[in-house]
């Protein structure tokens, strides 16, 4: 163990690491680049991320900077949670600390799991209905913020944040809350960063006002520090909205209040084929205003991959070679919803076939409702990197898109199956590459290209569900106008004067740097 590693853990009471096992282990999160970091820390307190932070931060000042980025569960597709600096993880940060129940408020650590919270509010008969995986933390969930397939109808993770404790870059604690505007003055002359932040954060929103005002209108864009536009608003200011998506730039989030909502009951499912795209987003524009829980659209190819794998999908697809297959759910009142569904039947064509909720469908939903997981998970040669993952599109230009679509699969010889949610216009491309072939990184680099200038032409964001990152940022960073540009250098400085939180990611991003740590083997993840 190196000297560095060692000062570390006399420091903290939680472990650092710096052999090579597992910084191998950490080298790698859900995206296709490959970073080794030089430690790994494991803070078990508020205090030990505060200790580390202020370390760092006093190296920083003396030139020897040495890059953090917190990470929760690892499940980040942009290389947002990788690093060759240390790597904070969250870990052992996942304590339910106090439960609310008259008030719907939860008192959790950072690191505790979406799955390990819904668990213990189902208890009070509670939940936060986002539709993400079990395993990603809160933390994760604000870092990334990211548009999920149930948003249409609940929100996103932000409409359930109430509060979050931050560590700053020099070790201070900042809680965040919306404050009224005498109160912010009077922090502002506090003679501490906490108070320097609202200061220069006041300042910056008063003066960039027109900008941000013009930036609102745009509300399907995560790159940069978008949300800064929640920020101030009718004389007060609330910090937490510059967190929802600055994936670790900014300062590492420790503790969480949420507000949780009542438990629904188990929703009645639909689903339905259509040999054609026009006919399919009939269907959907009909079935939209009737509010479902979710409204999903999948290419038939990926239904039929995982039927290849053994799923029992007859029910769905028989005698179908293309075509879409689209995904309904409904959490309230579904009786009536589903009488509206079948009086629709007389306006689609007879080729379209529905499956609805009943005992003897139940399995074939079942195995439905995995399809997609078996479809990126379970491949013989090669993985599916996700490279255009999470951009929105409007969804009256998606046969124009399907088309462009088309000729890029043509072009590029990759089998281009779109899939994603139609309440949420978020939509996902994840073709299988072989990492280990010798032409992979030209063959992604043009994929990703190409691809985000298709998404462009039909009106759509690259960075619409989920932030940049590293990934995206190869891409998005040319895109942002200078002034926005400027916006966001200025936030990003406030906070981290030093550099030193997450600095090559987001607008830091360096397209070399990214394109050349994509990893050269094979190692799909288990999407649960």
């Amino acid at each position: 163990m190196g000297k560095i590693a060692r000062y570390l853990n006399q420091l903290t009471v939680g472990n650092v690491f710096d052999n090579p096992e597992i910084l191998e282990k950490y080298a790698t999160d859900y995206s296709a680049l490959k970073i080794k970091p030089k430690f790994v820390a494991f803070p078990e307190s508020t205090d030990d991320i505060r200790k580390l932070m202020r370390f760092f931060n006093q190296l920083a000042a003396k030139d020897i900077k040495v890059a953090i980025t917190p990470r929760g569960a690892g499940h980040d597709t942009g290389g947002a949670a990788l690093t060759n600096g240390i790597i904070i993880s969250t870990e052992k940060l996942n304590k339910l600390l106090e439960i609310d129940p008259r008030d719907k408020l939860v008192h959790v650590q950072a690191g505790i799991t979406l799955r390990e919270l819904n668990t213990a509010l189902s208890v009070s008969g509670l939940t936060i209905p986002i539709n993400a995986d079990g395993d990603e933390t809160i933390g994760g969930l604000i870092s990334n913020c990211p548009v999920d397939s149930c948003a249409g109808k609940y929100g996103g993770i932000k409409d359930y944040i109430e509060r979050i404790e931050v560590v700053l870059t020099n070790g201070d604690c900042l809680q965040t809350n919306r404050y009224k505007k005498y109160t912010i003055a009077k922090k502002a002359v506090e003679k501490t960063a906490e108070g320097m932040i609202y200061r220069k954060i006041a300042k910056l929103t008063h003066d960039q006002q027109n900008l941000i005002e013009k930036l609102a209108k745009d509300t399907y864009e995560l790159s940069g520090y978008h949300h800064v536009t929640d920020v101030s608003k009718k004389e007060t200011m609330d910090l937490m909205p510059l967190f929802f998506g600055a994936q670790g730039t900014l300062g590492i989030i420790s503790e969480v209040i949420l507000r949780a909502v009542p438990m629904n009951s188990r929703p009645m499912r639909v689903v339905a084929t259509f040999k054609d795209i026009n006919a399919a987003t009939i269907y959907m524009k009909e079935v939209q205003p009737m509010n479902p829980e979710k409204l999903d659209l999948y290419d038939l190819r990926i239904i039929r991959e995982a039927r290849e794998t053994g799923k029992n999908l007859d029910g769905v697809i028989k005698r179908l070679e293309e075509g879409f297959v689209i995904y309904a759910c409904f959490s309230e009142r579904p009786a009536s919803r589903l009488k509206k569904i079948i009086a629709m039947r007389d306006k689609l064509p007879r080729s379209t076939k529905f499956i609805f909720e009943k005992p003897e469908t139940q399995t074939t939903l079942d195995e439905f409702d995995n399809s997609l997981v078996n479809y990126l998970s379970y491949i013989k040669k090669g993985e599916r990197v996700p490279i255009l993952t999470d951009f929105y599109l409007p969804v009256d230009n998606l046969e124009p898109f399907l088309k462009d679509l088309q000729i890029l699969g043509e072009k590029l010889e990759l089998d281009l199956a779109l899939y994603g949610s139609f309440a949420t216009g978020i939509f996902s491309l994840r073709p299988k590459f072989d990492l280990e072939a010798d032409d992979y990184r030209k063959k992604v680099t043009t994929f990703l290209r190409a691809g985000a200038y298709i998404i462009d032409r039909q009106g759509g964001k690259l960075a619409g569900g989920t932030p940049e990152g590293r990934l995206k940022a190869v891409v998005t960073n040319a895109e942002i106008p200078e002034p926005e540009q400027k916006l966001y250098n200025d936030i990003k400085q406030v906070f981290d004067p030093n550099g030193i939180l997450n600095p090559d990611v987001k607008l830091g991003a360096v397209s070399k740097f990214t394109l050349t740590h994509f990893r050269d083997t094979n190692q799909p993840k288990i999407m649960l």
